[in-house]
């Protein structure tokens, strides 16, 4: 008896240290600084540029609000009692200002509603109107504001179903709103916690094989089917602007809402049973409908099963039409594609899918307008003869781009481009779109030209570009290219009757701000003004570093020396790598430079640039690429690409002369984190590491991960040898293990980083876990986030600048 109490004893006093009963910390105050700062406002713009609207939210959330009941159905996270997205973000205030003005100044709007939670932004036709949703204590609202008048006012009561998308749709006259309210019939919710069940929960297979992604916030039993079906059932209610109201639609699970662009027509998707447990919402059966705008039946134009078994690999669809949207050059004609290889990429055919046109009435007076050699991605429509198709293919990492004449499928298409997506030396940009007479996005055209804008990265930098594009022969012509090299200027937008350009032009001291750029005598009008909130840091000295990998490959990072560093004397600091592996098909893309050193200097909770102000160097978004060419996956290198790119990072900065190369320390979040974690296992390049909401058993994502397509049985040395949990017994060095507790992401089940400590704890390895409570993939309350840079300062000061 008394060796048992003994052993009990030490059991308890072994788990009281290895606890720790912490409250949430604050971090230094060189870094709180940093972070307790305002949020300069989001811009949104009307087409004509005729008004600039600022929207304002807080920078974070708060504990108490993550706090609040939630239930996860279907891939969905839902607040059961106001009926919207429990993990919203909101904005708090608006003002508006009329650019067409001269010195005119910016006005708050009135009548906003009471601690405003703000979201759902909707333009009516017109442009004059905005509506949006206001989160109430009881349920979500409609609002809507007059530009003119800079006046909100409340349309609906806190009735509004706002918990699948497309909340608010304007009827054309911009008189009158399609809105998603609570079902009138809605049946009290289950409290799955204390609920007796009738019988156990069994899923079966037929032999069909299903190899699904490992999704998060499933439905998992009767109870979770009846709550899911509560909370998504909703009546549609057409709502005028003086408030009065009239019943469109009766109950059903409403997903898609989408006026047809002359607005007769209405296209409704709704999700229909059986549910599913292995699959989220939107792979449940579906049926979509078109309706007249009086809400009157025409036809049903697609019937989807439950999709659980689609062939293996990202480029898999199911068979049948797919993708219905409307066609915006048209009144009332549908789109859609269908697959050509029964959609299954193993199938080798000259074409993978084939898009299609259906108009009024819809009774499948179907017409071919293109067949893509890749998976049709999208198309901009110009007008009955022109249009431009793109397509993609991720297994060799290609998209090509056609112009095509939707009238005549006997004329070939015209390929426009033909490349790797990830080679962004080559992309040509992206096409113009202006508004048409029925509010829809077409090409903007003058005469056979088209325009682009692109970001412009080249071997010698970023200079992005405007670029006018002959439709008839394909040539082009630079209009507009940015000179800055102290600064990037980023076009946003391009106004072909005024021949002017919205830009955004920031540098690492200056805010990014809007102007207007005429093109003809390049006179620039800034037409906002937002201050730094960092200054803090603004003399850091900051600059891109390019470097090669011991195979020649060509890599970069953004490097920053800490505040009041002498380059001169060059002391050898302690520094942070931060990165994130991605994979490519071709050395030329892997090797490109896409960063940047005039981008504004903007730290976050996810950055390491805080620790500049605590003497450390900091090698940001430093290059990890994954290489596998031909037939080579990849990850079939994985570890030795790794290695050696986090070796020729260290070499780099090392040869600078900045850093003590026996105290650098590795971060990463997400796939980072598991980048982190494989690299204090299998070198000796780190003092130690920081992993962040990762996942490191890949057993436990079977039918693949990242860009990973093959699964676990076909590729099992590839997953076991990338699994830390799988080499734990070679950790080497500190591991800081952070996870939010609601983690939502694909895969990366909280569990995952339980798991990876309890088996480094077992093996005496030196690992910390902190699970941040209900925190989701990223973390959103303050406290969640002034904790962290806490734990990870802690950590860097012991295990790092300490060594």
């Amino acid at each position: 008896m008394r060796i048992f109490t003994f052993l009990f004893l030490l059991f308890s006093i072994t788990q009281l240290n290895a606890q720790e009963g912490l409250t949430y910390q604050k971090p230094s105050k060189e870094i709180l600084d940093l972070v307790d700062v305002s949020l300069a406002p989001s811009v949104l713009m009307d087409e004509s540029k005729s008004f600039m609207i600022l929207i304002s939210r807080n920078m974070y959330g708060s504990i108490e609000e993550l706090s609040q009941e939630e239930l996860r159905l279907g891939g969905l996270r839902i607040d059961p009692k106001t009926n919207i997205g429990s993990r919203v973000t909101y904005f708090n205030n608006i003002q508006v200002k009329n650019l067409k003005e001269k010195n005119a100044e910016i006005i708050q709007v009135k009548n906003l509603p009471k601690n405003p939670k703000l979201t759902n932004f909707k333009w009516s036709p017109k442009q004059d109107k905005l509506a949006f949703t206001n989160t109430a204590e009881n349920g979500v609202e409609v609002w809507v504001l007059d530009l003119a008048t800079a006046t909100v006012k409340k349309l609906t009561s806190d009735n509004i179903n706002a918990n699948i998308g497309d909340v608010i749709n304007w009827f054309d006259d911009g008189k009158s709103l399609l809105v998603k309210v609570v079902s009138s019939n809605k049946k009290e919710l289950i409290n799955t916690k204390t609920a007796v069940p009738s019988g156990p929960t069994i899923s079966v297979n037929d032999g069909k094989k299903a190899q699904n992604r490992t999704y998060q916030d499933l439905l998992s039993n009767k109870s979770d089917e009846h709550n899911f079906e509560q909370l998504a059932l909703s009546e549609i209610y057409k709502v005028n602007l003086d408030g009065s109201t009239e019943k469109w639609l009766g109950d059903n699970i409403y997903t898609t809402i989408d006026f047809s662009p002359d607005g007769n027509y209405v296209m409704i998707e709704t999700v229909e049973k059986p549910f599913s447990y292995l699959v989220p919402y939107y792979r449940f059966p579906s049926k979509t409908t078109i309706y007249t705008k009086d809400g009157k039946k025409v036809e049903t134009v697609l019937e989807v099963p439950l999709i659980e078994d689609l062939p293996q690999g990202f480029m898999a669809v199911r068979e049948g039409k797919r993708d219905f949207s409307w066609r915006n050059d048209k009144p009332s004609t549908l789109i859609y594609t269908k697959a050509l290889d029964g959609g299954d990429p193993e199938n080798e055919v000259p074409f993978r899918d084939e898009t299609f046109e259906m108009e009024a009435p819809f009774k499948g007076n179907e017409r071919s307008l293109i067949k893509t050699i890749n998976r049709m991605s999208r198309i901009q429509w110009a007008n009955n003869s022109m249009a431009i198709a793109s397509d993609y293919w991720f297994n060799t990492r290609n998209t090509k781009s056609y112009i095509f004449n939707p009238s005549d499928a006997s004329i070939e298409p015209k390929t426009i481009s033909d490349r790797s997506y990830q080679d962004k030396y080559s992309d040509p940009g992206n096409f113009v779109t202006k508004r048409n007479a029925m509010g829809r996005s077409v090409l903007a055209l003058s005469n056979d030209n088209a325009y682009l804008l692109g970001d412009g990265y080249t071997e010698e930098g970023q200079f992005p570009f405007l670029d006018q594009m002959n439709l008839k022969d394909l040539k082009t012509k630079r209009i507009y290219q940015s000179k800055y090299t102290d600064k990037i200027e980023n076009l946003q937008d391009y106004d072909l009757e005024n021949n002017q350009l919205l830009v955004r032009i920031e540098s690492p001291t200056e805010y990014p701000n809007y102007s207007f750029r005429k093109i003809k005598g390049n006179k620039l009008n800034q037409i906002t003004f937002f201050k730094n909130p960092f200054v803090s840091i603004q003399n850091v000295h900051k600059e891109v570093i390019n470097y090669k990998r011991a195979d020649g490959l060509d890599l970069s990072g953004t490097l920053y020396l800490p505040i009041g560093y002498d380059m001169e004397s060059k002391e050898k600091m302690p520094m942070i790598i931060w990165a994130y592996p991605t994979e490519y098909k071709d050395k030329f893309s892997a090797g490109q430079n896409t960063q940047n050193p005039n981008k504004f200097t903007f730290p976050f909770y996810g950055s390491m640039i805080y620790w500049v102000t605590k003497g450390y160097v900091v090698l940001d978004n430093a290059s990890f690429p994954i290489v596998g060419e031909g037939d080579n996956e990849p990850n079939d290198t994985y570890i030795e690409q790794l290695v050696s790119n986090g070796k020729a990072a260290i070499d780099a900065v090392d040869e600078l002369g900045y850093i003590d190369r026996n105290r650098v320390a590795v971060g990463g979040h997400s796939y980072g984190a598991f980048m982190v974690a494989n690299l204090l296992s299998h070198c000796d390049l780190f003092a130690a590491g920081i992993a962040r909401s990762g996942a490191y058993n890949r057993t436990l994502t079977p039918f693949g991960f990242q860009s990973e397509e093959r699964n676990y049985w076909e590729a099992p040395e590839v997953y076991n040898t990338m699994s830390p949990f799988m080499n734990a017994e070679k950790m080497k060095y500190p591991l800081l293990l952070i996870h939010g507790e609601a983690d939502n992401n694909s895969g990366t089940y909280p569990m995952q980083s339980e798991r990876y400590f309890n088996a480094l704890k077992g093996l005496g390895a030196t690992v910390r876990l902190v699970i941040l409570p209900k925190e989701s993939h990223g973390y959103k309350a303050k406290e969640s986030i002034l904790h962290l840079l806490w734990e990870q300062d802690q950590w860097l000061e012991k295990y790092v600048k300490g060594q």
